[in-house]
């Protein structure tokens, strides 16, 4: 049996019945769908794509496998002919999106899929269940990246993610937004991202003496340990420390940093780095974690604390302040003609579009949504992906997203870098596309009154 990622099974019941309907309508012409975010979330400025290679994976494994044909069979709401058609069903279509890594803003699309009605219908949930999730980690972390500087991140968040995929896509989505590795061990190995990990309470509480665990677990990895002093008194182990460290040091045996994972971090960072300095082991690092932010880390870097490195979980991983991104994937042309959706708060601009970006000597000027066969001044952000069902290119490798997304985060205009609400960038609705969704309007009114 498959995970459940991989089955077609894992969507709405809607698109399925969507389908039976279409099919016995015979209606088959190409679809055209793109996936865009409605608005940002309060107090963020811009997000970062993340999720394509995900979504191309899935396009491009598309079947339905014997057993949920039967069971598509038996649960007594297709018809056989129906079901027996989607025997052969496969994605055949385009895709065109930003690259991984892209600042976006809201209405402009990062995907747009152009296939037969039913293949671009049917991916409609997966599709926005990869996207969002990774672009809205992605988008957090990097928030956290801009606030940390240049110290070191790592991705603490896999044993409060919410489920093993979440857990595993969380960890590629904060690498490729800016942060150095992951605890994830899974992703280390699937997609190269470093690893990391130190200790927890736990092998402290193992031992009857904490001095003697620290020795223990040094002493296991030479090269470099990082030990957690925080089980029973912060300071009084940071001395533990500076006294092993003098010990060790005869036998080229190293403590690379020690971690504080409770209390006031700034306070007991300043005691532990004076400690640490006094005692001659002034080259141990210091790494704090414990329910962190970007606003967590932004108010310790703020306030000075000697905190060379952050763990952050929970608060990335489940993007806590705001879990969800008020996102769709919407029909935007069938059989040839623009479609608009009208619904109050929710209307849709019609038709294939392009964002252009302009870009001036100091990073990003202002973005234009246009007509995809529409020329602009600036850079083309959508590129074609997917021809006829398969990638055109080799899978991208994450270490060139990520400096995709470094070099995106380096441009943002300063004030969208804030942790709080800035401006709104500037992005133009271009005239042709206007003209567009009033013909759309004016065509649809004309048939509602006949």
């Amino acid at each position: 049996m498959r995970s459940a990622g991989e089955s077609v099974l894992l969507t709405d019941l809607y698109q399925l019945t969507m389908l039976q309907a279409y099919f016995d309508e015979g209606m088959a012409e190409t679809a055209v769908f793109e996936f865009f975010v409605r608005k940002l979330p309060a107090q963020r400025n811009f997000l970062v794509a993340a999720g394509l290679e995900q979504v191309l994976d899935f396009l491009e494994s598309l079947r339905f496998t014997a057993e949920e044909l039967d069971w598509l069979g038996t649960c007594g709401r297709f018809s056989r002919p129906f079901v027996d058609s989607l025997a052969d069903l496969r994605f055949t279509g385009e895709v065109h999106a930003m690259a991984e890594g892209t600042v976006f803003f809201p209405d402009e699309p990062i995907l747009r899929v152009v296939a037969p009605l039913r293949e671009a219908q049917l991916v409609e949930t997966r599709l926005i269940n990869l996207l969002q999730f990774q672009t809205l980690v992605a988008s957090k972390a990097a928030r956290v990246r801009l606030a940390a500087g240049d110290r070191l991140l790592v991705d603490f968040g896999l044993r409060r993610a919410h489920g093993a995929e979440a857990g595993l896509l969380s960890a590629r989505a904060s690498y490729l937004a800016g942060f150095d590795g992951s605890s994830n061990v899974l992703a280390g190995m699937r997609w190269n991202i470093p690893v990391f990990g130190t200790m927890a309470h736990s092998f402290i509480q193992a031992h009857d003496s904490e001095a003697d665990a620290f020795e223990r677990f040094a002493r296991a990895y030479p090269g470099g340990s990082t030990l957690l002093i925080d089980t029973y008194d912060t300071e009084a182990a940071a001395h533990a420390v500076v006294a092993l460290a003098r010990r060790l040091a005869g036998e080229n045996i190293a403590i690379q940093s020690v971690r504080i994972d409770s209390g006031d971090l700034g306070e007991h960072a300043r005691k532990v780095r004076a400690i640490l300095d006094a005692g001659g082991a002034g080259n141990i690092r210091i790494f704090a974690s414990g329910n962190l932010d970007e606003y967590a880390v932004c108010k310790l870097v703020a306030d000075g604390g000697p905190i060379d490195g952050f763990g952050v979980g929970t608060r990335m991983n489940t993007s806590a302040d705001y879990p969800y991104l008020d996102c769709a994937y919407k029909l935007q042309e069938y059989a040839g003609i623009a479609r608009r959706k009208r619904s109050e708060g929710k209307a849709t601009w019609p038709g294939r579009k392009q964002v252009f970006r302009r870009l001036a000597a100091d990073g990003m000027a202002g973005d234009t949504l246009t007509l995809d066969d529409a020329c602009d001044a600036g850079v083309p952000l959508l590129a074609t992906v997917m021809r006829d069902g398969r990638r055109v290119a080799p899978q991208a490798q994450l270490a060139d997203l990520r400096e995709l997304a470094r070099r995106q985060l380096a441009a943002l205009p300063p004030a969208l870098c804030s942790l709080d609400t800035a401006p709104a960038y500037p992005v133009t609705v271009a005239g042709p596309l206007r003209e567009l969704a009033e013909a759309v309007d004016r065509r649809t009114a004309a048939f509602r009154s006949t």
